[in-house]
């Protein structure tokens, strides 16, 4: 069996290497019709982050770093409900994007956008026209035979399904199957869907008969990604990742959004469209508001108008039971994946030290720290299961274990603490240049809010209660310490983070208050004008922060030139 898998392994970072060739080749070269995507289309929440995707895809294209004669384009939100996210579990991913965020291999380092377009290399030219929707942060990895391809053709809806444990089933989508009868195992199986389950309970998935058990020598194949490979006799759910709709499916949807207007309220792609397909699907999921990160009055009404919408149409699964489904959305996930002896580092060929000027780290089992594009002083010191992206280190500096730096500069001596984020943006304020840095745990909860100034005693900042440590900032709790809807305040809108008329100053400065948490001293923010990380965003520099990432790439050139 642990030869068998070891195959399986094998042949999953021989197809993904061979996918990421390709796309290499494809790079910088006018792309034929039909050999790769008409329009690559990204979402964005507000006219910034519009501003800095369209800033980015243009310095992309300027370098070769994509393929031309493509069209690529930026949709943002119009006012009101959003689909487009801020990041706020991936925070060092929230001013540029998460589709933007820096991979620890390539020259130039690949980004998550890059990666989902090799991933998907293969898909174009098995394809009917329609649309395919995927997530920013979730990577999807499979291997098939040499003459197979997933095809996109039939009409209606076409999803990826991965084998995933009941366990990950309940925060994903689930596929409920129509009764298959080969009992032998293949890597690519189509299947129809009798009804999609968004998020269920380990008890619904067994309600509705989404549960197998293991076919002969599937065990041996079972690539788990995010969940540990299953035991022989272990149950198993098909989970989602992406999905087709074909054009007639696409036109629907769009025509139904013209006559609607304005949404006021927030429509999950996956949770409300796919839960209204297939023969098996119910009006009840659209009283289900347990999932919905806001509910607004008018939201059980327009899923049950889009239910009517869609109702009868098919769901297709594309069944990969030699995949693998990473996510890659939040700090913890970014750390496990970027500096442990994770499958993922194997696959796409990850590297502890990724286009960047920095001593060799060893190579050893375990935990080591990753390095994306940044220049570290030979004498600084980085624990394992650290990254730093974006950023520049001097000699006395220190960072302790499972720590994420980004786009900041630490000249002077300091100490990091261990389970520390930091994160520097660059700032335009009445046409002035200013810098923040944000800094917390790694482990904290910026999406965790309260109603009112009295319960904010139950928010925490590296673990500690954020009453205490507003205590040892020496601010006071009122309603201008937080921005915003003043009935959801959490660290995310907090007013804490120090404004400095320079990079360093504001690293610095942000330091100390870290710092003094940690120790229990204190240290005085009342003399500085405070943002939260809401402000941030708004007042965020994007040509300021392209323009200190592209000195670093200019440097790190300059000295592998050298």
């Amino acid at each position: 069996m642990a030869a068998a898998s070891a195959l399986s392994d094998k042949s999953l970072r021989e197809a993904t290497q061979r996918k990421l060739r390709r796309f290499s080749e494809l790079r910088g070269k006018h792309v034929a019709t039909g050999e790769f995507w008409d329009i690559v289309a990204i979402t964005a929440a507000d006219r910034k982050q519009e501003f800095a995707y369209k800033q980015q895809l243009s310095e992309k294209l300027k370098k070769k770093e994509l393929p031309l004669g493509v069209q690529y384009h930026v949709f943002v939100d119009p006012a009101g409900a959003k689909i487009g996210g801020y990041s706020q579990r991936l925070p060092n991913a929230s001013a540029l994007g998460k589709i933007f965020t820096a991979l620890p291999f390539g020259n130039p380092i690949f980004q998550m956008l890059e990666l989902k377009l090799a991933m998907y290399i293969d898909f174009p030219s098995h394809m009917n026209p329609g649309i395919l929707v995927t997530c920013a942060d979730d990577i999807e990895l499979y291997s098939l035979g040499e003459s197979e391809f997933i095809k996109f053709e039939k009409p209606g809806f076409t999803a990826l399904a991965h084998p995933s444990s009941l366990t990950v089933g309940t925060t994903h989508g689930v596929f409920v199957l129509e009764p298959f009868n080969d009992l032998e195992y293949k890597d690519l199986e189509y299947r129809s869907c009798h009804r999609f389950l968004h998020k269920p309970s380990i008890e619904k998935m067994h309600q509705f008969h989404a549960v197998y058990k293991p076919r002969k020598f599937f065990q041996q194949h079972f690539a788990g990604g995010d969940s540990p490979s299953l035991k022989p006799d272990l149950e198993y759910v098909y989970t989602d990742s992406l999905f087709y709709m074909d054009y007639k499916s696409a036109r629907k949807l769009l025509a139904f959004y013209e006559e609607i207007g304005t949404l006021n309220c927030e429509i999950d792609a996956y949770g409300d469209f796919l839960q209204a397909l297939g023969p098996g699907a119910t009006v009840e999921y659209t009283r289900n508001t347990s999932n919905v990160t806001k509910e607004e009055s008018e939201l059980v009404g327009m899923r049950q108008r889009i239910f009517h919408l869609l109702k009868g149409t098919s769901l297709n699964v594309v069944v990969l039971n030699s995949s693998k489904f990473y996510h890659i959305g939040t700090t913890e996930e970014y750390l496990f994946h970027f500096t442990s002896d994770s499958s993922l580092k194997s696959e796409l060929g990850l590297q502890s030290i990724a286009f960047s000027i920095f001593p060799t780290i060893p190579e050893c089992s375990g935990n080591t720290s990753c390095i994306i594009q940044s220049i570290l002083d030979s004498r600084c010191s980085v624990a394992p299961g650290s990254v730093v992206e974006y950023s520049r280190l001097g000699p006395d500096v220190s960072v302790g274990e499972n720590c994420i730096i980004s786009g900041s500069s630490i000249i002077t001596p300091a100490v990091l603490p261990a389970y520390s984020f930091m994160c520097s943006l660059s700032l335009k304020m009445n046409g002035h240049l200013k810098y923040s840095t944000m800094t917390f745990g790694v482990q904290d909860n910026l999406k965790k809010n309260v109603k009112t100034l009295s319960d904010i005693k139950l928010l925490q900042f590296f673990g500690v209660c954020f009453l205490s440590c507003l205590d040892t900032w020496n601010l006071r709790v009122t309603q201008e310490l937080f921005s915003g809807n003043k009935t959801c305040l959490s660290l995310w809108t907090a007013r804490i983070f120090p404004v400095c008329s320079s990079l360093s100053d504001s690293v610095t400065t942000s330091l100390k208050m870290l710092n003094a948490v940690k120790n229990k001293s204190t240290f005085s923010l009342n003399n500085y004008k405070l943002l939260s990380i809401e402000e941030m965003l708004v007042y965020k520099d994007i040509e300021d922060m392209m323009t200190y990432r592209e000195q670093i790439f200019l440097e790190i050139t300059l000295n592998k030139a050298v």
